[in-house]
């Protein structure tokens, strides 16, 4: 019995493995599906994030009596004029400092400039550099990469482009989302049997609560510390703090990785004013992080999820190598999200085995007292 099994078990794996060296073979087969994917797949997934918070507005203004086709408008309305409310407010604001960013770029590059000279003059990175490079190779070095960046320039036409498709796109695809939403977990159901229509409505449940508790809670989070660090580094008096801050809330989102990927530009602005900025930053940052950490996020997010902070770690080195930023953005909820199936799945495996154990109990019993009949 156990010679079939590692028999069937090897004959799968092997089958695995020409399944995959002949898709490897005939990869074109595949490119135009690779470019559909391409092409939906930011549309889909921003319309997604949003589609799990606008969703609890909805149901809330469906709760009042209003229709959802009219919840959805107004909530598209009501997005409008906060957008709006933040460019009147903020924008002056991020302009101004923006444009002193540019300003002072030059500063910036002769700042760097004057730390990296004595560094490379250093008798500790000899034996490091077969030949020594000067800072004015770094400067030559520095114009040719803003040359090649200029010869781009038709490849960020074409970026802009797709971006702006995105966004025109997005608002269409989020409104079918949220009218329509709750059908597709009804057509999934019925590609199931129904004896499993039951563990399968249950399965989609624990995806839908697992994905919306993280979305939901994380973007919270980050918008939270997104504005406690614009306070704290305006306190200091931290030059460009509202664009440090924004920064700080898009890194957030990554766990673990988040806050020192946000603490990076601070320092190097801080450095450029002095030392004790540095601290100041330090400080703003560890408070802030604590508050988060204590406060926001389990009384936000709680421990749905219930992942060890040592599987996030292993998850975002294994993502940032494969995937890059996006795939250190996407790894948690998708491991939520296999967590689940694999969690549910375990569990209709080992219910079947104990049905089948007890099916087999009863047959058994059931001819014993036929055998002694026959014997009799």
């Amino acid at each position: 019995m156990l010679e079939k099994k590692a028999f069937r078990a090897g004959a799968g794996l092997l089958l695995v493995f020409l399944i995959i060296f002949v898709g490897m073979k005939i990869n074109f087969v595949f490119q135009p599906v690779v470019i559909l994917v391409q092409a939906l797949f930011f549309p889909f997934l921003i319309a997604g994030v949003l589609y799990y918070l606008f969703r609890p507005i909805v149901y809330f203004l469906q709760s009042k009596m209003v229709p959802r086709a009219l919840s959805i408008l107004l909530i598209y309305v009501l997005a409008i004029i906060i957008m709006s409310l933040l460019v009147y407010l903020v924008g002056p604001i991020l302009q101004q400092q923006t444009k002193s960013l540019i300003d002072n770029t030059p500063a910036f590059v002769e700042f760097v400039h004057e730390k990296v000279k004595p560094l490379g003059q250093s008798k500790w990175l000899d034996h490091l550099q077969e030949n020594e490079q000067s800072s004015d190779t770094l400067a030559k070095n520095i114009s040719s990469g803003l040359s090649v960046i200029g010869s781009k320039i038709v490849d960020l036409i074409g970026m802009i482009a797709g971006i702006v498709t995105v966004f025109v796109t997005v608002p269409f695809i989020l409104y079918y989302m949220l009218k329509e939403g709750e059908k597709a977990p009804r057509l999934l159901l019925r590609l199931l049997p129904p004896g499993q229509q039951v563990n399968g409505r249950r399965i989609l449940a624990d995806l839908d609560e697992a994905l919306s508790s993280y979305i939901q809670g994380q973007i919270l989070v980050s918008f939270c510390v997104g504005g406690m660090l614009f306070i704290g580094y305006s306190f200091i008096g931290l030059d460009y703090s509202l664009l440090v801050a924004i920064v700080a809330m898009f890194t957030n989102v990554v766990p673990f990785l988040g806050p020192i990927m946000a603490i990076i530009p601070a320092l190097v602005i801080a450095s450029l004013d002095s030392p004790m900025m540095i601290i100041k930053v330090l400080l703003v940052m560890i408070l802030v992080q604590q508050i988060e950490g204590h406060i926001i996020s389990p009384q936000v997010m709680g421990r749905k999820l219930e992942i060890h902070p040592l599987t996030i770690i292993s998850l975002l080195l294994a993502a940032g190598s494969i995937g890059g930023v996006l795939a250190l953005i996407l790894a948690v909820p998708v491991y939520a999200v296999l967590k689940v199936v694999a969690h549910h799945g375990y569990r209709l495996w080992k219910l079947r085995k104990e049905q089948s154990i007890e099916e087999k109990i009863i047959n058994g019993n059931n001819a014993e007292p036929h055998k002694k009949e026959t014997a009799f």
